[in-house]
């Protein structure tokens, strides 16, 4: 299971990565099964029926780690949104615009991760995905942030094999160019939440100091005003995922959503006016 300081740094990040976590036996497997590819599921179908028993996949979903990281962010009998194999060809000249794979989703307290699965070292010239730490809660639709080339503080991913990255489905990313002389794979499973995501990971740290280091971090490419947004929008992400709308180390939320409901007794300015009696008769 993980932590709650991983995951303050996941809401904060819209990221976990779990290095070299698949044993090496199968990532050596990997390349020719996903080169065959994986059979197709239906929307929605619950894990169990979207891998059949002994698949490689569900042996990926079945590690311990990553079995708990998944328990921890969708919690348990995730349903399957969809799986596909992506390959960055050898010196294939191209590159993926940047976006992000929610359509018109608005949710404020609910997410889907997107596992992704590296079974070879990634190197640099390899192009391997790219992504915007803190982007997930800046709003956008697909392929709008497309036209951007780079920004400050951006991601490239460099691994292991056997690397397993969760992303927060609304993060802008998008597979580099693969300059090396060797095709990259990476496998990617979106799960869908089937229960409140409400406290399911190891809740033992709730409140370290940590956590509220991890949601009040800053990113680079962040504009001075609008960026602080990214922050009050993570702390409201963060009190529903614990059920705690008390929760708000440095006050993000409280100073914007202070909505009193106590009313005072109206006092008249005008010096003539009549004042009631203690029965409510004019005096």
């Amino acid at each position: 299971m993980l932590t709650s300081v991983q995951m303050a740094r996941f809401v904060a990040h819209g990221s976990l990565r779990i290095d070299a976590v698949v044993p090496a036996e199968m990532n050596a497997l990997a390349v020719d099964v996903l080169r065959k590819g994986i059979p197709a599921a239906p929307y929605g179908a619950p894990v169990n029926e979207a891998f059949e028993e002994g698949s490689f996949a569900r042996q990926l979903l079945g590690l311990p780690e990553i079995a708990g990281a998944v328990y921890s962010l969708v919690g348990p009998e995730p349903a399957v949104d969809h799986h596909a194999v992506h390959i960055r060809r050898a010196r294939e000249g191209t590159a993926q615009n940047l976006h992000g794979d929610a359509i018109i989703d608005v949710r404020p307290d609910a997410f889907d991760v997107q596992l992704m699965y590296y079974p070879q070292e990634v190197t640099l010239d390899m192009g391997g995905t790219l992504s915007v730490p803190g982007s997930h809660l800046r709003r956008t639709n697909e392929t709008d942030t497309g036209r951007y080339q780079n920004l400050r503080g951006q991601s490239r991913l460099t691994c292991p094999a056997g690397t397993v990255v969760f992303l927060h489905h609304g993060i802008w990313h998008g597979g580099r160019r693969n300059d090396s002389v060797i095709d990259r794979y990476m496998f990617k499973i979106r799960l869908n939440p089937t229960v409140r995501q409400l406290r399911l990971w190891n809740t033992d740290d709730l409140y370290d100091p940590a956590v509220a280091a991890e949601l009040g971090r800053q990113f680079p490419w962040y504009e001075h005003a609008t960026g602080r947004l990214e922050v009050y929008n993570r702390v409201r992400l963060w009190q529903a995922l614990v059920g705690d709308d008390s929760y708000d180390p440095d006050y993000w939320v409280t100073r914007v959503t202070n909505r009193p409901t106590r009313v005072v007794a109206q006092r008249s300015l005008n010096p003539h006016a009549r004042r009631p009696t203690a029965m409510g008769e004019p005096a």
